[in-house]
């Protein structure tokens, strides 16, 4: 017979294991990258069925997770040399990797079922396309140099991408469009975090910084280079006729906003205005995907 004590142990370890499943999820990246997903879906839907909405966010959630998992794979020993990274459950032992990839299979798997099925066989080659570029292209050339950054970007890219297609079954410039304005955002926002997190990283050897991989003016300069793309692309869902004008303002305002962040950070060169910088990327890219669905309502 168990005891009180035994069933409570037993419990208490369940939850122990669904909470380290769910950290290998790195849930809120995955969230924020179904929820730009969600909003090329939208935008490319006449009619949105909530039920389909639903599943195509859960699909995005566990291919993205599956897709963080296979980079914590290979990364677990490097995760143990920085201190952002060294609590993660593997290299903190709390799981194993044959776990975890068992874990990465049953969310990749699940999630392409869903996007071929439910929506098309295009949805889903796109997906495992972005899981491999990001598991097995882009984290290995982290440590090659900033190559991997753009690498990078086109995973990063394709989530609104992806909700097009999925709501049309079809390619043009208006998923093209999308994907370009998270594409060319990649770089402001990932350079921003490579600065901030400059010293951890470099214990792993990653080499993610452009230019001559330091944090001065030519850094910033590529920064502020890749932000200015953003002005007119912003423009070009209204020329399409995906918007209306005020979205197009919308991200007109706000990229001269995050543009000045990048002023801002090539005078001072500082941890604290890249930071800045980070944040305000955090804050453009969602504001500017809303307008651009309000807009379209």
């Amino acid at each position: 017979m168990i005891s009180v004590e035994e069933s409570v142990g037993g419990v208490g370890k369940i939850r122990e294991r669904l909470g380290v499943l769910f950290e290998l999820l790195k849930f809120r990246l995955a969230s924020l990258i179904a929820f730009s997903g969600a909003m090329g879906y939208c935008l490319g839907s006449r009619d949105v069925k909530t039920s389909d909405l639903v599943l195509f966010v859960l699909a995005s959630i566990g291919i993205t997770g599956a897709a963080n998992i296979i980079n914590q794979i290979l990364e677990k020993d490097l995760d143990k040399m920085m201190k952002r990274t060294a609590s993660r459950p593997l290299p903190s032992g709390r799981i194993t990797i044959e776990q975890a990839a068992i874990w990465a299979v049953i969310l990749g798997v699940s999630s392409l079922v869903i996007f071929v099925t439910v929506f098309n066989l295009t949805t889903g080659l796109i997906s495992l396309l972005s899981l491999v570029l990001y598991g097995f292209v882009y984290t290995p050339l982290k440590r090659v140099g900033p190559i991997a950054v753009f690498v990078g970007a086109f995973p990063g890219a394709f989530p609104p991408m992806i909700g097009w297609v999925a709501a049309t079954n079809h390619f043009g410039l208006e998923p093209g469009i999308l994907f370009a304005i998270q594409f060319f955002w990649q770089f402001p926002h990932f350079w921003a975090i490579a600065w901030v997190l400059d010293e951890d990283y470099k214990r792993a050897g990653f080499k993610l910084l452009p230019a001559n991989g330091l944090k001065d003016s030519d850094t910033t300069l590529q920064i502020m280079i890749y932000t200015l793309f953003l002005l007119p692309i912003g423009w070009l869902p209204y020329e399409l006729g995906m918007t209306g004008i005020n979205s197009a303002f919308i991200a007109t305002v706000f990229g001269v906003l995050f543009l000045a962040q990048t002023f801002h950070l090539m005078r001072k060169c500082t941890d604290k205005t890249a930071r800045q910088l980070m944040f305000g990327s955090f804050i453009y890219l969602p504001i500017v995907q809303i307008a651009f669905l309000l807009d379209k309502l």
